[in-house]
């Protein structure tokens, strides 16, 4: 599999993403999804959320990003905003290049709905990074990794008793599901 950025750039644009209809009546929250080009081969950046007590997304793999806050222009200033907090890369409009489909989950603490918009960037070479209290660790995935259905396995996951069988992802020791994977599986649909 070979897809360049100017590739996913315009299916990007091309496309409509599926957003919620009473989002902003919810909890908003957004991610970056970060894709560079390394070798002929799409790369995904992807952080390792710290362990913290309380934290549902404790040691979870996931884009940079968070919740949105009334300073944020708008919900991708957010994801640009966190980004640059937690990994300290400054993203810019330009590298902008779409959006994904808004994901559900609920908010963190409460039983309220939240929505997570993810926006797509583009990154050259291999940026410097600097990792706030919130994450443990950064990682570049090729995203033919996950478009070889042969890599992709199952967990199980359980809350309050209850258990079920989820797909997932191992990138060497990252276990990749969830969220995150939900909106990696959208982003591979286009590559």
């Amino acid at each position: 599999m070979h897809s360049s950025l100017a590739t996913l750039e315009h299916k990007l644009r091309r496309r409509r993403a599926n957003t919620r209809l009473l989002r902003r009546f919810m909890v908003r929250s957004s991610v970056a999804s970060i894709v560079r080009d390394r070798d002929r081969e799409l790369e995904v950046l992807l952080i390792k959320r710290a362990q913290r007590r309380g934290d549902r997304w404790s040691g979870h793999m996931a884009f940079p990003g968070g919740r949105v806050e009334t300073g944020d222009h708008n919900v991708r200033a957010t994801a640009m905003r966190e980004t640059h907090e937690e990994i300290g890369l400054r993203l810019v409009q330009r590298d902008y290049i779409g959006r994904l489909s808004d994901v559900m989950t609920l908010a963190h603490g409460t039983r309220k709905p939240m929505v997570v918009s993810p926006y797509v960037f583009r990154q050259q070479g291999d940026p410097s990074l600097v990792l706030n209290h919130e994450v443990a660790d950064t990682v570049w995935v090729p995203l033919p990794f996950f478009a070889d259905h042969d890599n992709r396995d199952t967990m199980r996951w359980e809350r309050r008793g209850v258990g079920v069988t989820l797909p997932c992802y191992w990138y060497g020791e990252y276990r990749i599901w969830g969220l995150t994977l939900r909106m990696i599986d959208e982003l591979i649909e286009l590559t």
